[in-house]
């Protein structure tokens, strides 16, 4: 069983991205269990004097949920051309951990505009040392209410796009 840990870059209640990650979750194949980390807004802010013994709980259970999954998925938002600072906080509590170094991830998108964020956190990443797939997936959910958003991630060809790319994950992450 390939064990997946999915975390959106949103900390809006009604945020597609997390919509996204939840509608991966339930749609993954059999061969994977795709569990999303959904405490990104508990994490206090990063602060280098409070790792070691002094790391926060909730930034231990993230860099434990890292360590643990075979492979990361993220679905991010772009806030003013950028990453958003709950997700770079998140990331920045695993930069000078092992969790990250070699870990396969894989970036999802809910927005087709959010090309800036795209890229800067795939920089992110990659000087974390994160094996990067270059697979991406993407449904475009911007604008839309939840019920539509919900309406669009039950369609048949969207389940099977989400299962055909968590499944290629999959692959990627067992190449590795």
């Amino acid at each position: 069983m390939i064990e997946i840990l999915a975390i959106s870059g949103s900390l809006r209640a009604a945020s597609t991205n997390s919509a996204l990650v939840s509608a991966l979750a339930r749609n993954a194949p059999p061969s994977c269990r795709v569990t999303v980390h959904d405490r990104l807004g508990r994490l206090p802010i990063f602060n280098p004097d409070d790792e070691g013994e002094r790391t926060p709980q909730e930034a231990s259970a993230l860099i434990d949920a890292v360590t643990q999954a075979d492979g990361v998925i993220i679905s991010c938002p772009e806030y003013a051309h950028g990453v958003p600072g709950g997700l770079k906080n998140a990331l920045d509590w695993l930069v000078s951990r092992d969790a990250a170094v070699a870990k396969p991830a894989m970036l999802v998108h809910a927005s087709p505009r959010s090309l800036f964020a795209r890229a800067a956190l795939a920089e992110i990443m990659r000087t974390m040392s994160f094996a990067l797939c270059e697979d991406v997936l993407e449904i475009a959910l911007l604008g839309k209410k939840p019920p539509e958003v919900e309406g669009i991630l039950a369609e048949p060809e969207n389940q099977l796009v989400m299962r055909d790319a968590v499944s290629a994950f999959a692959d990627f992450i067992r190449a590795r």
